[in-house]
């Protein structure tokens, strides 16, 4: 658990990858509670054995699920459909 000087506290976990030392946030407390850090950590040390950096593999989701209403997504769509005109 890392508790902040405001008094925010949150879940996170430590790993290395690729000889770096990272961290991952597994939630923030009370919301999340220790079961379920613990279940978010198993998860995330199944994509580290498996050679997948977890907080990439996080930003790339987050990207994807967000990146579908981007203003640069919806952009492109526009400029593929005029752009022959």
């Amino acid at each position: 658990m890392s508790v902040r000087p405001a008094g925010g506290k949150w879940w996170r976990w430590k790993y290395r990858f690729g000889g770096k030392e990272k961290r991952l946030s597994l939630g923030v407390y009370p919301d999340v509670r220790l079961k379920s850090a613990r279940t978010r950590r198993d998860a995330v040390r199944q994509q580290l054995s498996a050679g997948i950096d977890p907080g990439q593999a996080r930003k790339a989701q987050k990207l994807a699920v967000a990146g579908a209403d981007s203003f640069e997504a919806i952009a492109r769509e526009w400029h593929a459909k005029f752009s022959s005109g």
